[in-house]
């Protein structure tokens, strides 16, 4: 077994991270880079690609029974 430890990139900045304890923001290098990202999330910049949502507004605009 190696004793090389892992790293990624920051998905972020790219910055190399090392994947352990000594990285409490992994994947993220830091506090801000894991904030930049939820931000985008939080704001839809980011998504997971999947059907579209049905909202109320839909099921209201089909035709009701009588």
């Amino acid at each position: 077994m190696s004793n090389t430890p892992t790293v990624v990139k920051c998905p972020t900045c790219q910055q190399p991270v090392v994947w352990g304890e000594v990285s409490p923001h992994r994947p993220f290098c830091s506090k801000r880079c894991q904030l930049i990202d939820l931000g985008e999330w939080a704001s839809e910049e980011k998504a997971i690609p999947g059907a579209p949502d049905i909202s109320d507004d839909d099921l209201w605009s089909e035709e009701q029974p009588d």
